[in-house]
C-alpha cells in the first residue's frame, strides 16, 4: 500500500514505515512488538522549489521583514507580503466593499484569549480602543476572542501595544501557528473544569511563537509592561523547560529562534480545543487537536483523550478539499501530554502539505495516512505506542446562557449576543450594559464558542441587579429569545471580510424568523433546530457541524447542508447546489414536512436527516404539495 499527500509518501510494508520530512531527510521507524522504537535520518532528495507563501514566511526573519518597513510608509495599506506576515501579529487588512471607489484600507485586531477568559481591565481596554479607533462595536468569534474592526493603520500600533502592555495578546490570533486555544466555557469549580481551563493556557504558551517580531515592531524593543496573564497562572509547569526538551527524535528543530516552528512555521493554522467528558459547547471534533480531560473518582489529573484531524474550510466545486470531524487518536498520561502534543505538531509541521495550500490543514494528512498510520507518525517521534481511547461519557451541546451555580457559592450568567456584535444601536445597548456591569462589579468574563459571552463570580445578591442592569438597556431575558437564535451562528462576511461571497451575519435574523414562521406554519414550534451561515465556503462560523447550514456561493445564494449532530460529533453533507434567498421556504417546507411525518420518537432534525440521507429527501420533495402537512 503506498499512500502519497504531495511531499510526503507514507510507504507501509508490514511493520516498518519511512516518513519523508521535509526539515530534513527520511524518518525510517520499524515498529517491534515492545514500546521500543527507532529513528535513523536519512540523505534528504532533491528539494522542491518552495511555494511563494513558504519563500515568503522564510525570508521574514521571523515575522519582521516586510511589515516593519511597510508600517513606516504614509500609504494607508500595506503590500500583499506584509499583509501575509501582520496575520501572525493578530490583524487582517480589510476593506468596506461596499464603498465604491478607492480602497480606503483599515484593519481587523483579534485577540488571544486562550480559554476564551476576559479580565475586567481588558474588557474596559477593548471597550475604549473599539470606540477610540475602530468602528464603535466588538465582534465576538466562534473562538472565544474579541475582534476590533476599523482600525486605521496608523493606530495599529497605538491598539498592539495597549493590549500588551495589560498583559494580553494578538500574536498566534491569526497566521500560520497555534491559534486561540478554545475551552468549554462554563465556570464550574469541579477539578475535570478546573484542568481544562488551565491545561488549556498550557497548550497556548507551550506552542507561543517565540520570535522577537511582536516586541521589536509594537513596543520598540521594549518589555511588555505586564506578561501574559495565562503566562503567569501556569507558570508552575515550567512551560519552557517541557517546550525546548529534546528527545532526539525529530521534534526540535536547528532554529534557535524558533525550535519548534522553524523560520517556515506550520503549512496552515493549527487550532486546538479541551474540554471534559460529556461536554461539547466548543464543537471539539473541528479542531486539529481536541484534548478531553480524565479525571479519577477523586477528581485528580490523570491523563488526556486526544482527537486530531478536524477542520471546516473547503472550496467551492474542489471535491478534495472538504469539512472533517477528528479522529480518536487515544489516551495520553498527564506526564506525557507535553511531549505527545509537540510530537502531533511535528508531524504537521514536517509532513503538512506545504505544496497545496488549500490541502495544507492537518485533516487532510490524517484523512490520507488513516488514523492508524497518522498515531504511528505521531508514535515515531514521541518514541512511545499511544495507548487506546479511554470511554467517557456521551457528549451533549450547551451555549451555558441563563444564571448558572459555578460550585463555589457563586453564580455564573450567560449573555446571548446575536451572531457575536457587542453593539448600541437604538434602545438595544449591549455594549453599554456589558461595561456598566463591568464597571459596577469588576467581574471577570468568558468568551464562549457560540459568539457569546458569560460573567462569572457573581455574587448571589447581585443577581437581582444584574437583571435590571440588561433589561434597562433593552437586552432580554434569556428565556424570551428564540431557541433558534441561540442556537444559531454566523461569521462576519459582508461588508468587510474580503472572503465573502454572499450575506451572513446582517441575513442571519431573518432567516431565523423566517425558520421560525415555517416550524409554526407546520406545527413543530418546540423544535430546536441549529442553524449556521457562512458568506463563503471557508467554515468560520463551523456550518458543517450544523443541523442545518446555510454556506455562501453566489451574490445572493447558498448551498444547503443537512445531518449534522444536535451534539457536534459529525459533519453534514451538501444538499441543495444553489438556494436563490427568495427560495428559502420553497425549499425547506419539503424537508420539514418530511420530518413531520417520518421522524421517529424524540429524534433531532439533523438526526433524521442524518438516517434518512438526501437522495430520499430529494425523492419527497419532488411530490410534495405546499402546504400539504401539518403535525
Amino acid at each position: 500500500m503506498k499512500l502519497a499527500i504531495a511531499s510526503t509518501v507514507l510507504l507501509v510494508s508490514c511493520n516498518a514505515y519511512a516518513f519523508t520530512n521535509s526539515f530534513g531527510g527520511v524518518i525510517n521507524q520499524q515498529r517491534s512488538t515492545t514500546t521500543e522504537l527507532s529513528m535513523v535520518l536519512e540523505a534528504p532528495k532533491k528539494k522542491k522549489k518552495l511555494a511563494k507563501i513558504e519563500t515568503l514566511k522564510s525570508i521574514s526573519d521571523h515575522l519582521k521583514t516586510p511589515l516593519l518597513e511597510q508600517l513606516k510608509t504614509e500609504e494607508i495599506g500595506v503590500s500583499q507580503d506584509a499583509m501575509q506576515i501582520l496575520k501572525y501579529h493578530g490583524s487582517y487588512m480589510q476593506n468596506n466593499r461596499e464603498v465604491k471607489g478607492k480602497k480606503m484600507h483599515q484593519f481587523m485586531l483579534r485577540l488571544k484569549q486562550p480559554a476564551g477568559e476576559l479580565t475586567p481591565e481588558l474588557y474596559r481596554l477593548c471597550d475604549d480602543l473599539s470606540r477610540e479607533h475602530g468602528q464603535g462595536d466588538l465582534r465576538a468569534t466562534t473562538r472565544q476572542c474579541f475582534q476590533i474592526h476599523g482600525i486605521l493603520k496608523g493606530d495599529l500600533k497605538t491598539v498592539i501595544s495597549s493590549i500588551m502592555n495589560i498583559g494580553s495578546s494578538t500574536v498566534g490570533a491569526c497566521g500560520d501557528v497555534n491559534r486561540n486555544v478554545m475551552c468549554t466555557p462554563a465556570p464550574f469549580t469541579s477539578p475535570e473544569y478546573e484542568y481544562a481551563r488551565e491545561y488549556s493556557k498550557v497548550f497556548a504558551h507551550l506552542f507561543r511563537p517565540l520570535t522577537t517580531a511582536f516586541t521589536d515592531i509594537w513596543l520598540d524593543g521594549e518589555k511588555a509592561a505586564s506578561v501574559e496573564v495565562w503566562d503567569k497562572e501556569v507558570a508552575h509547569h515550567d512551560i519552557d523547560q517541557k517546550m525546548l526538551l529534546d528527545n532526539g527524535r525529530g521534534i526540535i528543530i536547528p532554529d534557535k529562534t524558533e525550535p519548534i516552528y522553524g523560520d517556515r512555521y506550520l503549512p496552515r493554522k493549527f487550532k486546538i480545543g479541551v474540554t471534559v467528558p460529556g461536554d461539547n459547547s466548543l464543537d471539539l471534533y473541528t479542531n486539529d487537536i481536541g484534548v478531553v480531560v480524565i479525571c479519577d473518582e477523586k477528581g485528580e489529573l490523570e491523563g488526556f483523550n486526544l482527537m486530531v484531524g478536524g477542520g471546516m474550510g473547503r472550496t467551492h466545486n474542489k471535491e478534495n478539499t472538504f469539512a472533517r470531524a477528528a479522529d480518536h487518536l487515544g489516551y495520553v498520561p498527564k506526564e506525557d501530554i507535553y511531549e505527545v502534543m509537540k510530537s502531533i505538531l511535528a508531524s504537521q509541521r514536517d509532513h503538512g502539505n506545504r505544496d497545496v495550500r488549500a490541502n495544507a490543514r492537518m485533516k487532510y494528512l490524517v484523512h490520507t495516512l488513516g488514523v492508524d498510520n497518522f498515531r504511528s507518525l505521531v508514535e515515531s517521534y514521541f518514541g512511545k505506542e499511544i495507548q487506546p481511547w479511554r470511554e467517557i461519557q456521551p457528549f451533549k451541546y450547551n451555549d451555558w446562557m441563563g444564571w448558572w451555580e459555578q460550585g463555589d457559592g457563586k453564580l455564573f450568567y450567560g449573555v446571548h449576543v446575536d451572531n457575536g456584535r457587542v453593539k448600541d444601536e437604538g434602545d438595544f445597548r449591549l455594549k453599554t450594559a456589558l461595561r456598566v456591569i463591568t464597571d459596577k462589579y469588576n467581574l471577570p468574563s468568558i468568551m464562549s464558542p457560540t459568539q457569546s459571552i458569560l460573567f462569572k463570580n457573581i455574587e448571589p445578591k447581585d443577581k437581582e441587579d444584574i437583571d435590571s442592569i440588561l433589561r434597562e438597556h433593552g437586552i432580554l431575558p434569556i428565556e424570551q429569545i428564540d431557541p433558534l437564535a441561540r442556537l444559531a451562528m454566523a461569521c462576519p462576511a459582508l461588508p468587510l471580510c474580503g472572503l465573502a461571497q454572499t450575506e451572513a451575519e446582517r441575513r442571519m435574523p431573518s432567516y431565523v424568523e423566517r425558520v421560525r414562521s415555517l416550524l409554526t406554519k407546520l406545527n413543530i414550534d418546540d423544535e430546536e433546530i441549529m442553524m449556521r451561515m457562512t458568506g463563503c465556503p471557508n467554515g468560520c462560523a463551523r456550518p458543517y457541524m450544523a443541523e442545518l447550514a446555510f454556506v455562501g456561493d453566489g451574490g445572493n445564494s447558498y448551498q444547503i447542508w443537512l445531518g449534522g449532530s444536535p451534539v457536534l460529533t459529525r459533519t453534514a453533507w451538501p444538499h441543495v447546489a444553489k438556494m436563490k434567498d427568495e427560495d428559502l421556504e420553497i425549499t425547506l417546507e419539503p424537508i420539514l414536512a418530511m420530518f413531520v411525518q417520518q421522524r421517529q420518537q424524540f429524534e433531532a432534525f439533523g438526526d433524521f436527516c442524518h438516517r434518512i440521507g438526501s437522495e430520499a429527501i430529494a425523492t419527497y420533495t419532488k411530490s410534495y404539495v405546499l402546504g400539504s402537512v401539518t403535525a
